[in-house]
């Protein structure tokens, strides 16, 4: 039975390539930009314009509307209540969701920017977010935008939700391809990939539009009573067939059921040549290794990802939260949670925590046919860590049990926050070896860290269980319990120097992390814009054998991200080829 959800329904229809015009990159040594002479006319618009299912879209800054007469649009009170709205920020095209990548800074340190905090007196400009684009409804609309890139030799930009920890779908003077709107959800209880054999597998599968986000998943996957593998985020504003996907995708669900790599399909996407394909383990079977992992905006334009579901099970959760009152302590209860780790995911749990010299707090959570597998372990780290707080007060656990995963989203990530301020993240992926031997070297790396540590408990058991080179991802993953995680933040309208100086302790804390880290590898959507080496940090040895794809079928390099494959032969700010 095939089942639909009717959520913004738009039909993909293959498009006729024969009158898909292309003028390649390698014209130029640079993409040409919007303030650019380069730049296409208002009559090439005005023709785009013509082809496409809707207006041209031209982002704006939210803040903008804080600054009339000069912006007079929209509401300055409702932007400022729902700074950290994550469900509001992503339907706006010229919203990230972490701000200050709407802002550009200049070599020389001056920033480009419209701020939230209008008392800082200084104007509202357009900074990193392009002045035009389209509006993708449907293929023949990403096939449009992506063949006047192309002709034009425009800095490419592809935008969903704008929850991109290394700002890469927005780009001063670029051209946006937003594919937010392209929502169609559908359950298939018996599907087969495209090309496959026949009496082949079937599965219970979701597939989702390229703009789905994971709160509007999760309540499609529920409603068909089954469980996806997805991201997790308050708001539910990441989305689930981009980037997160397409770097790798990690989840609370991850040490039962693997990594989001690990249960896609199939993608449907559209290539640099304009090409409307299918990858699967039976069709394009490099560009479907590639996408797993290899990171997004990089191949080609993702319309819909397709995944296997699991079976809906009661779940439950324990939140514990203890203070430290002296270093002593500290050292010894985060050594005892470290050391619980590896056992506990190969029993299928996941979660999330933080810890600090003041204290930690750790959710963790389990299908309830993996609590039994793991309750011996808690039950032991619960009497050690109580054991050794002195106060009763500053030690507190609560167990909950609820009919489902979804119920347990609903309780713990329906809010807003999180996103609507500054933020550079530091990562490093924890070695499940190093965990398991050395815990008390983790604990100290840890609390080391000056700004405090986060841990997405979301790797080891059924992730370490799978073929590091069956996926393009970094095979540091199947080494990995988990990822350490850290950042830094400042106020709108810090000086360059002081951003810099919290930079360099950045990388310094970084360079902590690196000792508990399985060859320095972390997730490509969680980490710094300035690793030393990105292309081992983040693709470890599949970068040789990513970049071959990446040049197979898309070898002028329309699709440039940060950091992305291919980004080496490219300036820092993508727009020149070295």
């Amino acid at each position: 039975m095939m089942l639909q959800l009717t959520m913004h329904l738009h039909v993909y229809k293959r498009v006729d390539l024969t009158a898909f015009v292309r003028l390649t990159c390698a014209q130029t040594t640079c993409k040409c930009l919007s303030f650019q002479p380069c730049w296409p006319s208002a009559s090439d618009f005005s023709d785009l314009a013509s082809i496409l299912s809707q207006p041209l879209i031209r982002p704006s800054p939210p803040a903008s509307a804080c600054y009339p007469p000069s912006h007079p649009s929209g509401n300055c009170t409702d932007v400022l209540s729902r700074l950290d709205d994550g469900p509001w920020r992503d339907n706006l095209p010229g919203a990230m969701q972490s701000i200050n990548f709407e802002s550009f800074t200049f070599d020389n340190g001056t920033i480009d920017a419209c701020y939230y905090n209008t008392t800082q007196g200084y104007s509202c400009d357009q900074g990193n977010i392009p002045i035009i684009g389209v509006d993708a409804r449907t293929v023949a609309d990403i096939q449009a935008g992506l063949s006047f890139a192309a002709k034009h030799n425009l800095k490419l930009v592809i935008k969903n939700t704008g929850h991109d920890y290394l700002g890469r779908s927005m780009a001063r003077g670029g051209f946006m391809l937003w594919t937010h709107n392209l929502k169609n959800i559908t359950y298939n209880e018996h599907f087969v990939q495209e090309g496959a054999p026949p009496n082949s597998q079937t599965y219970q599968a979701l597939t989702l539009g390229a703009g789905v986000q994971w709160r509007e998943a999760y309540t499609a996957a529920n409603h068909y009573g089954r469980v996806v593998v997805g991201g997790i985020s308050s708001g539910g504003s990441v989305g689930a067939a981009g980037g997160w996907i397409l770097g790798g995708g990690h989840s609370m669900l991850s040490p039962r059921y693997g990594l989001g790599v690990d249960n896609v399909l199939q993608f449907i996407l559209v290539l640099a040549s304009g090409e409307y394909v299918t990858a699967n383990a039976y069709q394009h079977e490099d560009l479907f290794w590639a996408l797993r992992g290899g990171g997004g905006g990089t191949f080609g334009v993702v319309v819909s990802v397709t995944y296997s579901t699991h079976d809906k099970l009661p779940f439950t959760s324990i939140s514990l939260s203890v203070n430290f009152s002296t270093a002593a302590i500290a050292q010894n209860v985060t050594t005892e949670y470290f050391a619980m780790l590896p056992e506990l995911s190969n029993a299928g749990w996941g979660g999330y925590a933080s810890m600090s010299p003041a204290g930690l707090m750790a959710l963790n959570f389990a299908s309830n046919d993996s609590v039994a597998q793991g309750n011996a372990t808690i039950s032991s780290f619960l009497a050690r860590v109580q054991a050794a707080i002195p106060n009763p007060g500053d030690f507190g656990v609560l167990p909950q049990s609820f009919p489902s995963f979804y119920d347990a989203y609903l309780a713990f990530f329906n809010t807003t926050g999180q996103v609507g301020g500054t933020n550079e993240l530091f990562t490093r992926l924890l070695s499940l070896e190093i965990a398991k031997d050395q815990p008390e070297k983790v604990a100290k790396a840890a609390l080391g860290v000056s700004t405090g540590v986060s841990f997405n408990f979301v790797a080891g058991g059924a992730v370490s269980r799978v073929d590091p080179d069956s996926a393009g991802l970094n095979p540091a993953w199947r080494k990995a319990v988990g990822l350490l995680n850290s950042g830094i933040s400042w106020n709108e309208g810090t000086p360059t120097a002081e951003i810099d100086r919290l930079r360099k302790q950045a990388a310094s804390d970084l360079e902590v992390l690196d000792t508990v880290s399985p060859n320095s590898g972390t997730y490509f959507n969680e980490a710094s814009l300035y690793e030393k080496d990105f292309k081992t940090t983040f693709f470890g040895s599949h970068y040789a054998q990513l970049k071959s794809i990446k040049h197979k079928y898309d070898n002028d390099d329309l699709f440039l991200v940060a950091e992305g494959v291919g980004s080496d032969d490219w300036n820092k700010s993508l727009t020149c080829r070295l």
